[in-house]
C-alpha cells in the first residue's frame, strides 16, 4: 500500500478547484441568461426567476465557501455554522423580496 505524496494531493485538489471554478462560471452565465431583460422588452418581476436565481446563488456561495475559502476541510462545527448562516441569509432575502 502506497501513501499519496504531497504533489498527488495538490494535483487532485487543483483539478477539483478547476472543475468547481468551471461550474461557477457556467452557473454565472446561466444566472445572467435567466434575467428577464433577455427574454422580453419590459422588466416584469417574477417570483419563479427570483427563486431560481436565489437557489443558484446559494449553491454558488456554498461552492465558494467550501472550495475557495477551504471550509470543506474545516471542523464540522464551522461547516455547519456557514451552512446555517447561508440558509438564514437567503431565506431572509427571499422573505424581504416577497414582502
Amino acid at each position: 500500500m502506497t501513501n499519496p505524496t504531497d504533489s498527488t494531493i495538490r494535483s487532485t485538489s487543483g483539478r477539483t478547484v478547476t472543475w468547481v471554478w468551471l461550474i461557477l462560471v457556467a452557473i454565472t452565465i446561466g444566472s445572467w441568461w435567466l434575467a428577464p431583460a433577455h427574454h422580453a422588452a419590459g422588466l416584469q418581476p417574477s417570483v419563479v426567476i427570483t427563486t431560481a436565481v436565489l437557489v443558484i446563488t446559494f449553491i454558488k456561495s456554498r461552492l465558494i465557501i467550501g472550495y475557495f475559502m477551504e471550509v470543506r476541510t474545516a471542523p464540522r462545527w464551522l461547516r455547519m455554522a456557514t451552512d446555517s448562516w447561508l440558509a438564514v441569509l437567503f431565506i431572509a432575502v427571499f422573505v424581504i423580496y416577497l414582502v
